[in-house]
């Protein structure tokens, strides 16, 4: 399929986004978008403050206790009908009903969907043309929509990186570049997978037992063994697919008998994220704020201070090293 040739049959009751090979069902991506919101259904599942109290997972990795936020609930909730009310009837889409724009959502993200499994650019253009159609002037709130959908259930950012063409890139959140078409391991993004077991890996004080993680997937609807629809067999992904990219390390816990397993973060983890991304980012959609998780936000400030006096190092390093070579050409050569 050419890059310019559109998607053929392309029809907004079948909710279909294929490629010619290898798709996803419309009413897998439907149920993928039912189970994940920002406000009920976050990608890590459960309560930050219970999954970052949980006891260490071997002496080398201490943990000191949290001191959580203490939310005023009332004023939570009052936030939530507002919301709710504003996003039924906003201004710009008065006219359109919530489920139209929400069946459009889905459409333009099982669009940006195909657009990855095929590697095509995307364009507001393409988007109109093919998704929005006649809802034109809601474009805004439909994209909006859709970005929200690929960042939390996919893992994805949806960016413009021409403003006159109007172009747009899928990119893993958190500056993570894992790819799963390079190694022909299916064609659906799992950067989110990804940043559930970091997370979890690091709101339990930097290492969690095999059994901590998977009791978080569990409650995902991910099991071992068992084949998910996006994520595959998510054993094998986590286990072998990231420990061999060097995204974790997956190790027998000291003096376990019988043997038991955890996991750490891997070097290519700590080289391509933060701690303090990765704690923005789930407490962002739980609704919280990093500096309620103590523990984890004061280690994040001191990740990033050391990331920061590495990178004034190395620069460092660099100017001396240049300063040094353009001062040996400098007298090689003959002086009058």
């Amino acid at each position: 399929m050419s890059r310019r040739q559109k998607i053929p049959h392309w029809k907004q009751e079948q909710h279909c986004a294929h490629s010619e090979t290898q798709g996803l069902e419309a009413a897998q991506v439907s149920q993928a978008l039912e189970e994940t919101s920002l406000s009920s259904h976050p990608p890590v599942p459960g309560n930050l403050e219970a999954l970052a109290a949980g006891t260490p997972c071997s002496p080398q990795s201490p943990q000191k206790a949290i001191s959580s936020c203490k939310l005023d609930k009332s004023n939570d909730s009052q936030e939530r009908e507002a919301s709710s009310a504003s996003s039924k009837y906003r201004p710009d889409t008065e006219n359109l009903p919530v489920g139209t724009l929400d069946e459009k959502a889905t459409l333009l993200v099982q669009f940006l969907l195909h657009k990855y499994q095929m590697n095509e650019p995307i364009t507001k253009a393409d988007m109109i043309d093919v998704v929005i159609k006649e809802y034109r002037s809601d474009f805004p709130e439909i994209f909006k929509r859709a970005s929200e959908h690929m960042e939390l259930v996919f893992g994805i950012d949806v960016e413009e990186v021409d403003t006159s063409s109007h172009s747009y890139v899928l990119v893993n959140k958190l500056g993570l570049t894992y790819d799963p078409r390079l190694s022909g391991d299916g064609t659906m993004p799992k950067t989110s997978l990804l940043i559930i077991v970091l997370g979890v890996i690091f709101m339990k004080g930097n290492c969690a037992t095999e059994e901590e993680i998977w009791e978080v997937l569990n409650m995902m609807g991910l099991y071992s063994g068992r084949n998910h629809f996006i994520f595959g067999e998510p054993r094998k992904f986590i286990t072998k697919d990231l420990v061999q990219e060097k995204y974790l390390e997956y190790r027998q816990v000291p003096n376990s008998h019988p043997p038991r397993y955890e996991f750490l973060w891997g070097p290519r983890a700590h080289a391509e994220t933060s701690k303090m991304k990765l704690l923005e980012f789930l407490t962002k959609i739980h609704q919280s704020d990093p500096r309620c998780f103590s523990s984890q936000y004061q280690e994040a400030l001191r990740d990033e201070a050391e990331r920061a006096q590495a990178r004034a190092t190395a620069r460092a390093s660099t100017t001396a090293k240049a300063r040094a070579s353009s001062s040996a050409k400098s007298s090689s050569y003959p002086h009058p």
